[in-house]
């Protein structure tokens, strides 16, 4: 390709990939929507509970399956979609007259009533909707007493609304998402997550009513939630989403082909001289890549060195960029987000753009070291609205190089934060084993991916998050510098 072509790829890359990696909750267009396997049996209806790290499609998904466009084009997959009617339960974007907020949610609680009702209130809202009834729904409090003292009523209630779904030949589902908002509590939190697994268990005696609870994993792994007659039926169910490296390579050349207008052409074509034949056009103008370019093989390879080259510098020594890439972007448990991996591709795009024009393939391998530290940048960002507390631990070990043991680490916090951690005050759900002092918090931080036990005892950390908090490691891709204005 000539340094024209090149330019052209990179502008391309960078407007085909999203600027921000995070939708909070809004629709996804049809295609953005990239199904890997594992997230096909998420999306069953008969999975009631999905589990998954920050960023791997927990709300990705909640909010595509209100969709009813998308859930028709998921229908080709999971086909029950296609006749699936879909309510949001709880979720990241406020909706006070379907479900209440977190104030509304500590008030009711702060007056004795169980998480079980408000979960039941909900549940009751909906199906009014479905049956157009009518039922107490001025304030939250007046609709959980009613719902407390109606358990008959609604029993009948549940059965009318399964008949109807049954009679119009469709399904109803009620879905929750971004539970860790409705409490900044542990204890309460896991009352309100198991008793909203006992409402969705109480659906299942009726054929046409599904509900669906996305969670955390902090909120599911070791926590008792499911302490309750016939929760192995909701446990059967469970799937954990995940995504292989050649799953997300599959998403980056399904963005890559969707861009809009010339620069979709422009990666179309690349796409066209490596696989031998344009992807497949749906009739909404949306383009589908071959199953070839969704599994790891000499296709997918051959694409990304169409893109990066072959080497991770000048020769083999440095590494293959298509390992490279997905590699240095793992977690200290192994797992690679899609967000931080669109975000790498992005960012190493904007650096070739602008440092290396007259460099080919189109991303130089130091912008792509560059983009990598970019996507750190953007994974601490996001962890942090999530886990605050992180950020709070994270800073006072900027400047550390890894690996290094645990009473370095513990000399660092104790010399800047001054107390424990259970003296400390924290914003939403604190460390989950806070109250163990220094060695809890490091669990933590273990089970989060951003520590990692070694096997003499130090603590090491992947390059996703030791770059973005300002760790060093002697030989690795240097840490992100702070100017002297932030």
């Amino acid at each position: 390709m000539i340094e024209s072509d090149n330019q052209r790829i990179r502008r391309a890359i960078v407007e085909a990939l999203p600027a921000e990696t995070s939708k909070h909750g809004e629709t996804p267009k049809r295609e953005e929507v990239y199904v890997p396997p594992s997230h096909v049996k998420a999306l069953r209806l008969e999975c009631n509970i999905v589990i998954g790290a920050r960023g791997v499609g927990k709300t990705f998904w909640s909010a595509a399956l209100r969709s009813q466009a998308i859930r028709e084009m998921l229908g080709s997959s999971v086909s029950e979609l296609s006749k699936a009617d879909v309510h949001t339960g709880f979720g990241e974007r406020p909706n006070i007259d379907a479900y209440p907020d977190a104030d509304v949610f500590g008030s009711l609680l702060s007056k004795g009533i169980e998480a079980y009702h408000v979960w039941r209130a909900v549940l009751v809202r909906w199906l009014a909707i479905v049956l157009s009834e009518n039922i107490p729904r001025e304030s939250w409090d007046s609709t959980v007493e009613w719902v407390s003292n109606q358990p008959e009523t609604i029993g009948r209630m549940l059965e009318r609304a399964n008949k109807k779904f049954e009679s119009d030949a469709r399904i109803g589902m009620i879905v929750f998402d971004a539970l860790d908002r409705s409490s900044a509590d542990w204890r309460t939190m896991d009352a309100i997550v198991r008793d909203l697994l006992r409402v969705i268990l109480s659906l299942k005696r009726f054929p046409r009513l599904h509900g669906k609870a996305f969670l955390r994993e902090d909120q599911f792994v070791g926590r008792q939630i499911t302490d309750f007659p016939d929760a192995s039926k909701l446990l059967s169910t469970r799937v954990e989403l995940a995504w292989a490296p050649h799953d997300l390579h599959g998403l980056l050349w399904q963005c890559l082909c969707n861009g809009l207008e010339d620069h979709g052409v422009s990666l179309r074509k690349v796409y066209e001289r490596v696989v031998g034949s344009l992807p497949l056009k749906s009739s909404d103008d949306a383009w589908a890549v071959a199953d070839s370019v969704k599994r790891e093989g000499s296709v997918q390879r051959s694409l990304f060195v169409e893109l990066a080259g072959e080497w991770m510098g000048r020769d083999r020594r440095r590494g293959i960029p298509y390992i490279w890439t997905v590699g240095h972007l793992a977690d200290g448990r192994g797992r690679t987000s899609p967000r931080s991996f669109l975000a790498a591709i992005r960012g190493a795009a904007e650096d070739s753009l602008e440092r290396y024009p007259d460099h080919s393939p189109a991303l130089h391998y130091e912008s792509i070291k560059r983009g990598v530290q970019k996507a750190s940048e953007i994974r601490v960002s996001e962890l942090a609205e999530d886990y605050p507390w992180v950020t709070t631990l994270m800073e006072p070990l900027r400047g550390l190089t890894v690996p290094c043991t645990c009473d370095i680490i513990e000399k660092r916090w104790m010399g800047e934060l001054g107390k424990s951690p259970a003296d400390m005050k924290f914003e939403r759900l604190p460390p989950e084993h806070y109250e163990k002092g220094w060695n809890g918090v490091r669990e933590d931080l273990g089970a989060l991916g951003i520590f990692e036990s070694m096997k003499d005892g130090r603590v090491n950390m992947s390059d996703l998050y030791r770059l973005g908090f300002g760790l060093g490691r002697r030989g690795g891709v240097k840490p992100v510098i702070r100017s002297s204005a932030e």
